[in-house]
């Protein structure tokens, strides 16, 4: 297949009200907002977006929803996984069929089945529509299944749409051995950054970037991507230094940080969805000195 890279990709939060459903208002403010910040694609709703807490109408809502908001404007990526090889499939088609651009599903989490299995449960993902298909590699959150480059290659045999691994392992022996051995056989496949270290992603031939950062700073995250891009990596340093910086605030409330982090920027999408920890009042205090603590961020936008 043709060359699959759609730049970087915002991993936008999801938005709840105060009994926990999904508020659409502030969804479509928070499309806007990413669109509007250097977004070249958007993927909804990622493990940023708490889709593990989401049930398999309100991800498939949230698809079309997204879908419909960003018009065209931007490609749209649905994130189809499931423990349930038969829902994520069935997703998968649905997004397709509302418009998504792409699909990345994850390997199965919560449950460790063997090799074969876990090849079996990718290719049936894959093999349900037409359309760019990623698999997201993040073997450190969840109890991930891991994947082996025999895994991927055989994916790559059987799913002529197999466009590429996004990798949240940070395993950067894992990514060099996935990318050669996978364009030897496959000229045009990706390995594609899950996480905001693209400098070392970067070095190793990712051009694609999933950013969950991007929606508390994304001048930084766009302006360190660039550099990226153009394999300026001794310039992208002092930003990528900034960028860790802020992964290590955001990181040590939890998940509920990432939303801590995008409120305390002005845009406040809601707490963590049950029985996700909540983020207390004097860890929101804390979070907010830190960010305001940070040089990199006195550019960014505030609200919305």
């Amino acid at each position: 297949m043709a060359l699959y890279n759609p730049g970087l990709v915002h991993t936008p939060v999801t938005p709840f009200k105060s009994d926990q459903s999904v508020d659409y208002d502030t969804y479509a403010k928070l499309i806007e907002f990413h669109l509007k910040n250097g977004a070249d694609a958007l993927a909804v709703a990622m493990h940023a977006g708490e889709s593990v807490s989401l049930s398999d109408a309100e991800q498939r809502k949230m698809i079309e929803f997204a879908i419909k908001q960003v018009n065209g404007r931007v490609p749209v990526i649905a994130h189809a996984s499931d423990s349930g090889t038969g829902i994520a499939a069935d997703r998968a088609r649905f997004a397709q069929d509302a418009g998504a651009a792409a699909i990345v599903s994850t390997t199965p989490y919560y449950w460790t089945p063997p090799p074969a299995m876990v090849l079996e449960h990718l290719a049936q993902i894959g093999a349900a529509v037409t359309i760019p298909y990623l698999v997201y590699y993040t073997p450190h959150e969840m109890g991930v299944t891991k994947i082996s480059t025999e895994q991927v290659l055989k994916l790559i045999e059987r799913l002529p749409n197999f466009a590429g691994v996004v990798d949240a392992s940070r395993d950067w022996q894992f990514m060099i051995n996935i990318i050669s051995a996978a364009r030897r056989v496959r000229a045009d496949f990706q390995i594609m950054s899950a996480t905001d270290f693209m400098v070392s992603s970067g070095a190793i031939g990712a051009r694609t970037m999933f950013s969950p950062l991007a929606g508390v700073a994304p001048k930084l995250i766009r302006q360190m991507y660039d550099l990226c891009k153009q394999d300026k990596y001794f310039d992208a340093r002092p930003l990528q230094e900034a960028v860790a910086t802020l992964v290590q605030a955001v990181k040590a409330p939890g998940l509920c940080g990432l939303k801590g982090a995008v409120a305390a920027m002005g845009r406040d999408c809601g707490d963590v969805r049950s029985p996700n920890t909540l983020l207390g009042a004097a860890e929101r205090d804390t979070l907010a000195s830190a960010l305001k603590a940070l040089p990199a961020l006195a550019a960014e936008p505030r609200g919305w």
